[in-house]
């Protein structure tokens, strides 16, 4: 019996995980890396100016045509680096998590980080998420 190309694991022994897995096993497939992700549209407009949960949809929007544009789905999705600017209140993270939860699987979410920066790259981008996807074989 042949081993699922993916697992997703997260032992009793850590820190219980809130909406993510502590560990992504890639069993065989390709490996895809998506570069940071922002909430700009195909134009490079920014989508959401000043509104957190606005620019969170947009870019998970922009990572799922990523992943599209790779010949994979959003449940290939192993793992997550999010990136939220200081400014950004640590009480709008659930509203990160609610629009997230609408675009990964639930039952077997990526590995994630969330780091809080001083800035990205362009004044007014509040997020930027990077993955890492692997596609069956």
């Amino acid at each position: 019996m042949s081993k699922s190309p993916k697992e997703f694991l997260s032992p009793k022994t850590l820190m219980p995980p809130a909406g993510y897995s502590h560990i992504a096993k890639v069993n065989h497939g390709t490996i895809v890396y998506l570069a940071g992700q922002v909430a700009s549209d195909a134009s490079g407009k920014l989508i959401g100016e000043g509104n957190f949960e606005a620019q969170a949809e947009q870019v998970f929007r922009n990572l799922k045509i990523a992943v599209e544009a790779a010949g994979g789905t959003m449940a290939d999705i192993v793992k997550l680096n999010i990136y939220l600017v200081a400014e950004v209140d640590q009480a709008a993270v659930p509203k990160l998590r609610a629009v997230r939860d609408r675009y990964v699987n639930v039952e077997q979410p990526p590995a994630s980080t969330l780091l809080v920066v001083s800035r990205l790259a362009r004044p007014g981008w509040l997020i930027e998420i990077e993955a890492v996807a692997a596609l069956a074989e």
